[in-house]
């Protein structure tokens, strides 16, 4: 295999000083911008050499091993994710296949992002035809498929407008500066508008420094504080200290998770999320719902807050959008779209055509009233068929969910069982503290699937034991 680090001399010695240490385990390559002094026409030589000798990665190629992707990511890649020992190469539908040719039922889609299953015809067509006609333009000018993907967001939802991003903490940042701004607009004639905000326990609502503020685990916090001020976490569901703060008058907005996705699959109340929305009427506060792991359809409803009669200002959505492209998606009312001006917020990549064409096709399918009677038919089902096999066993302590989302809490660390099925060919995820296993299969999950998913999980139980 070829790697940067065992390239031929002839090329290396020129550009590494210390090229005598190339052979060493363990010795990184000594490329480094103060050894690089070469004449443009050298360095072209360098990089046409570099690129002929990387080895092209198909699906069923034989040129890669597991081991030595895993070694090569180590060596190449910031170590920010502790990853499961497989290598992916393939996928289709709700099945997945790594490099030694295994197969694997996903039951992860990709952390609930894979809503039509992996290589969808549709999807793969739309995207194919997009990349021939247009990628890329930047938000300087005006795209059709952005104005079209927009205008089903609307029709569909509480929302007269949307902003796009890339990802959903992407989206809660830009929910975090409209509800700043609104305030301040709301307020023109106080130097000291509302500015804080509520969360909640179990909550999560991304990485980048606003929305990891808003995030009550406080390892994903401590590394990297301060994070941005002003935040109060609450009990989810408790709704007297909810009232009794956004009443304070300092409350910009209420940022709250219809059902909870990392936190451990914990679905609010209508009379929690109601009491909100009343509250923040009565203080003047925006209620934000993020459902970028709940929202459009994996509930069996297109938006998940739609079950409890409750409708937000602004609502964040990501994961599932674009079926596997980056995307994100910030929802607002006309009354807080009124506040936000030209140069508030911005996005080089966000709402291109390419990825807007791609969550065309996945919304087209997911919208249908039919596939979301589809899917909550079969979250029914997996609910049911995992009480029949799972709830005898002295480790089960509660099986819940909504629609496709569906969390099974046990008494002891859920890493054992997880490892287990992927053994045996099922992939499944964690929430919560570690202690719940986490089920997000693709909406199109067939109910055979899921059958041989909630039998596989029941036949390496016993490694909890």
């Amino acid at each position: 295999m070829y790697t940067v680090s065992n390239l031929s001399n002839h090329v290396f010695q020129a550009i590494d000083h210390h090229h005598h240490h190339r052979h060493c385990a363990n010795a990184k390559p000594q490329i480094t911008r103060h050894s690089i002094h070469l004449p443009i026409s050298r360095r072209t030589e360098i990089r046409a050499h570099v690129t002929d000798n990387i080895p092209i990665v198909k699906s069923k190629s034989k040129l890669i091993s597991q081991e030595d992707v895993i070694n090569d990511d180590k060596r190449v890649i910031v170590g920010t994710y502790g990853r499961t020992p497989v290598v992916l190469t393939s996928g289709k539908g709700c099945k997945l296949y790594d490099v030694n040719g295994n197969e694997y039922i996903d039951l992860t889609s990709g952390i609930a992002v894979n809503a039509l299953g992996h290589a969808d015809p549709d999807w793969v067509e739309a995207i194919i035809d997009q990349a021939k006609t247009l990628a890329h333009v930047s938000n300087i000018y005006y795209t059709v498929p952005q104005v079209k993907l927009a205008e089903r967001l609307v029709a569909t939802s509480f929302a007269d407008r949307v902003f796009f991003s890339n990802s959903g903490t992407e989206a809660n940042e830009a929910a975090i500066k409209f509800s700043r701004k609104f305030q301040r607009s709301s307020h023109p004639n106080n130097s000291d508008p509302p500015t804080e905000f509520i969360s909640f326990t179990n909550s999560f609502h991304g990485r980048t420094i606003g929305s990891l503020a808003l995030t009550s685990k406080e390892h994903y916090r401590t590394p990297f504080e301060p994070v941005m001020p002003g935040v109060t976490f609450l009990k989810y569901g408790d709704i007297d200290a909810a009232q009794d703060l956004i009443s304070s008058g300092k409350i910009a907005a209420v940022f709250v998770e219809p059902i909870q996705g990392e936190g451990g699959i914990y679905s609010a109340t209508k009379d929690f999320l109601k009491a909100l929305r009343i509250a923040c009427d009565k203080a003047g506060s925006l209620l934000v719902f993020d459902e970028v792991q709940c929202g459009l359809g994996r509930t069996g409803y297109l938006w998940a807050h739609e079950a409890y009669g409750v409708t937000p200002d602004i609502m964040t959505l990501a994961k599932p959008l674009a079926g596997g492209l980056p995307i994100g998606a910030t929802l607002v009312t006309e009354r807080v779209n009124a506040a936000i001006n030209f140069g508030d917020h911005g996005s080089t990549f966000a709402g291109g055509p390419l990825v807007c064409a791609a969550a065309i096709a996945v919304f087209d399918k997911v919208s249908n009233p039919s596939f979301l009677a589809s899917v909550a038919k079969k979250g029914d089902h997996l609910k049911q068929t995992l009480k029949k096999k799972l709830e005898g066993n002295k480790h089960v302590k509660e099986i819940r969910g909504f629609g496709l989302i569906v969390g099974i809490e046990l008494d002891v660390p859920a890493t054992p069982l997880v490892d287990a099925c992927r053994e045996s060919g099922l992939l499944i995820l964690t929430a919560g503290k570690g202690d719940i296993v986490r089920l997000v299969p693709p909406l199109v999950i067939s109910q055979e699937e899921l059958d041989r998913a909630v039998e596989i999980i029941h036949e390496c139980l016993h490694v909890l034991d």
